[in-house]
């Protein structure tokens, strides 16, 4: 029975709870003065996610720590001054697709992506780059003033890109990779939903360091497990035990959101093709017969398939295919009185055995298995009965903490005409995204590579009729020269991704239009690419709201000379927050080419020639769009700009309006 606690509620400890799920790493444990171990707050580390600038505090701490830490943690939070571009020309149904391709520095890529999906990823799949320690990869140079941070470039890609730092200078560089994934993950949590789920596959060179940071970024509460992957090829170069596994890595973003709304469940890889064998051993005997039933069961034991499916082995009168399952009490206490109640067997009338245990279910469960026929006797009543378990109603299995794959996607990308080394294979992709991903989810990769998971999520939706969507996030890392890519005529990795995505979704557009059985929507097969750029605005502030002195007075028009209409109005939904792959459409009002987004949702004219006036503004009013830019050079004076808004207060009140 729980004890009153006799005393009032602990504030202290509940606000630290309440911390700890925006701010997983601050909270740590600590003994109080009775000696009574607690949650603490660690403040220097709280002290640094509020601050601007770099915190001084204590070099020594019972927690993962590396030099270059704190740098890292701020480079995650100091903003940056840049956008994402439009490039039509390499985008795949640019105006209709909800995919994105991001090609530039993932950091970045990371931030810009804060304000628009800001809790609405529910997968990040990544496979960063290995610390091998023959080189190292990434060139974040966390040091410095922040000014001089918020214009430097951060390079990224997957595990081709490189710096020239080499092993001989001191072996693997742990602080720095260390200080590359801390940054990235702390915006990964950031974008997650509160069910979302982040996947990364590492080698045994940083596992152990991976799991810490994963646990101190997302709270060890909510390590959902690590996979093995068996690759079935031990390395031949090894000193020790020869590794032929990688490991995948799992968390959530809150267990009970997730455990809430996600089953965690992965189709049987091999359920369809053994239903289809039965259907065809059956329908080529005439029936069920016994015949039949041996055929299936030795066709089952000459194949490839995993425990559980080899467990469904027999053919029911229906024609149903099904396995026995003991129905045995399994914990290793003694179950309940009531549960020892025996069955009587069907022909001879006579009890059969209880489990030594214990029934697994209740009395009133039982009685109902046995009306819905789901128990199976034996030949008398000396059989224990067991469950039957029919594997149509059981195509779902549990994820495994083992994944057993040992082929590549070298013959695929061969078909494709993709050259690239050693890339995720699609097959693996795609089991987990399947376990976790359903329609309208969003899949993010900010280590792209060759796209694979990008495949991975166009084969899945073509599969099972779902509209998941990727955002993919590349640096255009050059191609070695000596390389088969380089020689193919890819200059770089972005644009292997690029072109292998363009070569998949052709594929997958064809088998779909040779499918007897019609889609009810098509897949969508696009992308939209978008590029990190300098921000279009031509006076870019080193720090957001601070006025840069130099420029007392802003110029007529403060954009960028080389940026069009369309750049702008990117540079307006980031800043904005609105999703940058919403539908766009054009159309001409008052003699000006105006942007409308997804609708009503905003609404933008660029014209920079002092054109737009309160006929123009009259027009989108009465569209009552959430949102209306304008471009400051487009307003004849600052009478006309004072008038525009008070038309749009007057008539469109809801909208909100900002200019450029």
């Amino acid at each position: 029975m729980e004890k009153l606690k006799r005393h009032s509620r602990d504030l202290a400890q509940d606000a630290i709870a309440r911390l700890g799920k925006l701010f997983p790493g601050c909270v740590t444990e600590g003994r109080g003065d009775d000696g009574v171990l607690r949650l603490a707050v660690d403040f220097d580390r709280l002290r640094q996610e509020l601050s601007e600038s770099i915190v001084e505090g204590p070099q020594e701490r019972y927690q993962l720590n590396w030099p270059g830490k704190r740098e890292a943690l701020h480079a995650a939070n100091a903003p940056i001054a840049k956008t994402l571009r439009p490039c039509r020309e390499e985008s795949v149904d640019f105006d209709t697709t909800k995919n994105l391709f991001i090609e530039g520095d993932n950091l970045d890529a990371l931030k810009l992506l804060q304000e628009p999906y800001l809790g609405r990823i529910k997968m990040i799949y990544i496979d960063p780059p290995y610390n091998t320690g023959s080189r190292f990869v990434y060139a974040d140079d966390f040091g410095g003033r922040a000014d001089a941070f918020l214009s430097r470039p951060h390079r990224g890609g997957e595990r081709g890109d490189r710096t020239a730092a080499e092993s001989g200078a001191g072996g693997r560089l742990h602080s720095h990779w260390l200080s590359m994934m801390f940054s990235r993950l702390t915006l990964s949590r950031h974008l997650l939903r509160a069910d979302g789920v982040i996947v990364v596959h590492i080698d045994e060179n940083e596992y152990p360091n991976l799991e810490k940071l994963l646990a101190e970024t997302f709270g060890e509460a909510n390590n959902l497990g690590t996979i093995v992957w068996d690759k079935r090829n031990p390395k031949g170069d090894a000193t020790g035990v020869a590794q032929q596994h990688e490991l995948i890595c799992l968390y959530c973003k809150d267990r009970e959101a997730f455990k809430r709304v996600c089953a965690f469940k992965r189709p049987k890889e091999n359920a369809d093709r053994m239903l289809a064998r039965a259907r065809q051993i059956v329908a080529r005997a005439g029936g069920v017969t016994d015949r039949a039933r041996k055929e299936y069961r030795d066709w089952v034991k000459q194949q490839d398939l995993a425990g559980g499916e080899k467990a469904y082995n027999e053919i029911d009168e229906n024609g149903d295919v099904f396995r026995r399952v003991s129905m045995a009490w399994p914990n290793k206490k003694r179950a309940p009185d009531d549960y020892f109640q025996p069955l009587i067997h069907p022909v001879t009338g006579k009890p059969c055995p209880v489990p030594e245990r214990g029934w697994r279910n209740p009395p009133s469960t039982m009685q109902k298995l046995l009306k819905t026929g789901q128990i199976l006797f034996g030949a008398d009543e000396k059989v224990q009965p067991t469950r039957k378990y029919l594997l149509k109603d059981n195509l779902l299995e549990n994820v495994p903490s083992l994944l057993y794959f040992g082929g590549s996607d070298d013959a695929l990308l061969a078909d494709l005409g993709v050259p690239f080394d050693n890339p995720k294979p699609v097959a693996v992709a795609k089991r987990l995204i399947q376990a976790v991903c359903g329609s309208g989810d969003i899949v993010l990769d900010y280590f792209a590579g060759a796209s694979t998971t990008a495949h991975a999520v166009l084969q899945l939706n073509a599969d099972d009729g779902a509209d998941r969507r990727f955002i993919m996030a590349q640096w255009p890392e050059p191609c070695g020269k000596n390389s088969a890519a380089f020689h193919a005529g890819y200059e770089n990795i972005a644009e292997i991704g690029k072109e292998r995505l363009r070569r998949a979704a052709a594929k997958i557009l064809e088998a779909g239009a040779d499918s007897p059985v019609p889609r009810r929507t098509p897949v969508d097969c696009g992308f939209r690419v978008l590029k990190v750029d300098t921000s279009s605005m031509a006076d870019v502030y080193s720090r957001p709201h601070a006025p840069d002195q130099t420029h007392p007075r802003p110029p007529v028009d403060n954009t960028k000379p080389d940026r069009a209409s369309e750049d702008l109005l990117f540079q307006v939904m980031l800043d904005w927050g609105v999703d940058p792959a919403l539908p766009i459409a054009r159309e001409t009002l008052c003699g000006r080419e105006v942007f409308f987004v997804e609708g009503a949702a905003l609404a933008a004219c660029f014209d920079a020639d002092g054109g737009v006036d309160e006929r123009l503004v009259k027009e989108l009013a009465e569209r009552k769009p959430l949102r209306v830019a304008f471009r400051d050079a487009g307003f004849k004076d600052s009478a006309v700009r004072t008038r525009v808004a008070q038309i749009l207060r007057r008539l469109s009140p809801a909208t909100e309006v900002k200019s450029l």
